[in-house]
């Protein structure tokens, strides 16, 4: 079953992608069809027929390029003859941002000004404590604690890179606190507000997290990415040039042993005394 999922994980599917692409190349070749092309030629076409894989596996559509670049790429630095060291560094350099990305599926976003300040604008007055998952190099936090100085903003990253940069950006925010670590490991119950901006694939289990540990009257926000068959409660435009939709759902009823938030952010669906800041959408 494990391998199983392993197979739609999104950089397996680019891996196979790779692989085919070579594999045809490699096969007209043989056939003498592309007999006396050069070496960046025969990388540029493995690149056309690994992104023709990729879309036809259905990857995300900002793989294509990837796949069209990574061999010639590879190729053309290849003729630089620069020395190993540089490419022990620039190894060290990526693993150090993205050595996470794999078992996630989680790629690295930051979040916009814009969208920081729409968030802090439909959030009621008042001290709040916010926690981002996935916090890459702080771009939430930082501007989030500076538009609400009365807030406590954390911040939780895996990658050590990001991590260190949004720590050391921080280091004059009284209220932003950024650190290194597993999000899921941690515990959210102390907080008023989960930002997150992750990608399709963690979603559902970030909502099963916030159910099972936040108080209700909290909210889950989501940058671009929704819950899977949950609707959200209300949505947040923002006016930028991506289009950014924030997804927002609130936690739920109060259960045996919970201690509810003092009052709610915003009303949960099964409350609704006064009216919603966001946009509610239709169910």
């Amino acid at each position: 079953m494990r391998a199983m999922r392993l197979a739609y994980f999104p950089a397996t599917r680019a891996l196979v992608a790779q692989l085919l692409g070579a594999c045809f190349v490699v096969l007209l070749n043989k056939i003498g069809v592309l007999y006396g092309l050069p070496l960046l030629a025969l990388a540029s076409l493995q690149g056309v027929f690994a992104a023709l894989a990729a879309a036809l596996m259905r990857a995300d559509r900002w793989w294509l390029p990837l796949h069209l670049v990574f061999l010639p790429g590879v190729v053309a630095a290849a003729g630089l003859g620069l020395p190993a060291w540089v490419w022990a560094a620039a190894f060290a350099l990526l693993a150090s941002v993205y050595w996470t990305s794999f078992r996630t599926q989680v790629p690295l976003f930051l979040s916009n000004r814009k969208t920081v300040a729409t968030l802090s604008a439909a959030l009621p007055d008042g001290a709040l404590t916010v926690l981002d998952v996935g916090s890459g190099t702080g771009s939430f936090v930082r501007a989030f604690a500076r538009l609400r100085p009365d807030s406590q903003v954390h911040g939780i990253e895996a990658a050590p890179a990001p991590a260190a940069i949004g720590a050391w950006l921080a280091r004059h925010q009284s209220n932003a606190h950024l650190s290194r670590g597993d999000f899921f490991a941690a515990d959210w119950s102390g907080y008023d507000v989960v930002y997150a901006f992750l990608s399709p694939v963690p979603m559902a289990e970030v909502w099963a997290k916030a159910c099972a540990q936040m108080r209700p009257g909290a909210v889950l926000i989501s940058n671009s990415f929704a819950v899977p068959d949950v609707a959200p409660d209300g949505t947040l435009d923002v006016a930028d040039r991506r289009k950014t939709r924030l997804y927002c759902y609130t936690i739920g009823a109060v259960k045996e042993g919970d201690t509810p938030r003092p009052r709610l952010i915003w009303p949960t669906r099964r409350t609704a005394k006064k009216p919603h800041p966001i946009t509610i959408t239709a169910r």
